[in-house]
């Protein structure tokens, strides 16, 4: 899983799993160009400060990628601490306009691949209210958003999952990702102790978190995840598309055992 020549766009890297996956990509020869409201402590190749929760943001930090770019990595996201209109604004609306903005700049069979997360395991539950979400052009009002489908603050988080979940399968066959052959696909994580978990514990809640973390023995880290991201960035996935790969230790092999009484 080499990725000597290839230059990543990768988002939320001052921290936890996009941090990590910035430090594996130079280790395997990626270039890379980082992008997060808060500079790292450390060169994580080059830096670029942005901010995906408005229009004007993506589409500063669109005009300031170059060409030729090989692979996207949307990392970064909000727990849902911050409210239903912001969490739709950064993980939905923001990661959908910079990977659409970007398409033009990716090569020929490049790749998109988004962290989605084992709380959006109900899209198929929810489903109408995830595609006609999914489907929605350009940038979104998130707060009329948030209205129009019942999107609280409490459910914030694990709906914007599952809306990602749905819009990584209908890009990968969207006509402006798939003419250039760009790969869409997603990573879900399970519990991951980074910086962020503090807060799931906040908005989800300790017996959710630990009840998840119990059912596969320990948590993840960073480290478990970066590599899979990378994975899909690289020309050994060049046949995986519009795929969620359940990166959780066996969290939903264990919901679907309970759920489909096996």
């Amino acid at each position: 899983m080499m990725l000597f020549g290839k230059t990543l766009v990768i988002t939320g890297v001052a921290s936890g799993i996009g941090r990590r996956t910035a430090e594996l990509a130079l280790q395997l020869g990626a270039e890379v160009i980082g992008i997060d409201r808060t500079r790292p402590d450390q060169p994580l190749g080059q830096f670029l400060a942005g901010d995906l929760s408005t229009a004007e943001g993506v589409a500063g930090i669109v005009a300031a990628i170059p060409d030729g770019i090989d692979a996207l990595c949307n990392v970064a996201g909000v727990s849902g601490q911050t409210g239903a209109a912001h969490t739709l604004a950064v993980n939905v609306f923001g990661l959908k306009a910079l990977s659409e903005g970007l398409a033009p700049k990716l090569r020929q069979a490049g790749a998109v691949v988004n962290v989605a997360s084992i709380a959006g395991y109900g899209w198929r539950q929810n489903i109408a209210r995830a595609r006609a979400i999914a489907r929605m052009g350009g940038f979104p009002d998130p707060v009329r958003a948030a209205l129009d489908h019942g999107i609280t603050d409490a459910n914030a988080y694990p709906v914007s999952k599952e809306i990602l979940l749905v819009w990584t399968i209908l890009a990968a066959h969207q006509p402006l990702f798939r003419a250039k052959g760009i790969r869409v696909n997603s990573v879900s994580p399970g519990p991951v102790t980074t910086p962020i978990l503090t807060q799931f514990r906040l908005v989800l809640g300790d017996s959710k978190v630990d009840g998840d973390i119990s059912r596969v023995g320990r948590p993840g880290t960073a480290a478990d995840i970066a590599p899979v991201i990378l994975f899909l960035c690289s020309d050994a996935a060049r046949w995986i598309n519009g795929t969620n790969i359940a990166n959780d230790g066996g969290l939903e092999a264990s919901l679907n055992a309970e759920v489909l009484d096996l």
